[in-house]
């Protein structure tokens, strides 16, 4: 991995924890198939979301044990926002 990916990853993976958490929220709180094609784009999503769910975490905890990186904060938050999303879509 270059220098420049590896300042750009703690940014992507929060990001994508933080997609990944709005689209579970959403999937929870709104109607998704009231309008056939937020459903079928939610019906499209659902799987990679899975994936997300678990490879997400993983990953921050990896990075986060890690000493070298400098962007733990990021790695913190992602970790947090997807169990707190696990928790909410389970409870």
């Amino acid at each position: 991995m270059t220098v420049i990916n590896k300042a750009k990853t703690p940014k992507i993976v929060f990001l994508l924890s933080l997609l990944t958490s709005i689209f579970w929220c959403l999937g929870q709180l709104v109607n998704v198939y009231y309008f056939p094609i937020v459903g079928v784009i939610f019906e499209l999503l659902w799987l990679p979301m899975i994936a997300l769910l678990i490879v997400l975490p993983t990953l921050s905890l990896v990075y986060l044990l890690k000493k070298v990186e400098k962007r733990k904060p990021l790695y913190l938050l992602s970790f947090l926002m997807v169990v707190a999303t696990v928790l909410f879509t389970i409870l």
